[in-house]
């Protein structure tokens, strides 16, 4: 059996996730973007059902704040790469979309 990984280190495991994350958005592999996002909801579970505890130190808890602060970053970034993608998905599906130029797989 594993030991669970301290809290601080779950933080840090999650912050490097998400620089990742970001990696495969701007290259717009969306399936290792999912299998990373998966990953981290894992890791966030972890905290969730193990307690979030452990910060009895000043700069644990600082380093903890920076991690988040980070991965929120991160987390816009993703955003940016991913909801210009979602808007056309979402106008495909509902029929609002241009139509495909099957010469080059774009639309006009």
């Amino acid at each position: 059996m594993h030991a669970m990984p301290a809290p601080l280190e779950i933080y840090e495991q999650m912050c490097a996730l998400s620089a990742r994350m970001v990696e495969a958005a701007r290259a717009n592999d969306w399936d290792r973007l999912i299998a990373l996002e998966r990953a981290v909801a894992e890791l966030r579970e972890s905290l969730l059902q193990n307690g979030d505890t452990g910060f009895d130190r000043p700069e644990d808890a600082l380093r903890r704040r920076a991690l988040i602060r980070r991965i929120l970053e991160d987390d816009a970034e993703v955003r940016r790469h991913t909801e210009p993608w979602m808007e056309k998905v979402r106008r495909f599906l509902t029929g609002n979309a241009p139509p495909i130029d099957r010469a080059c797989g774009t639309g006009h």
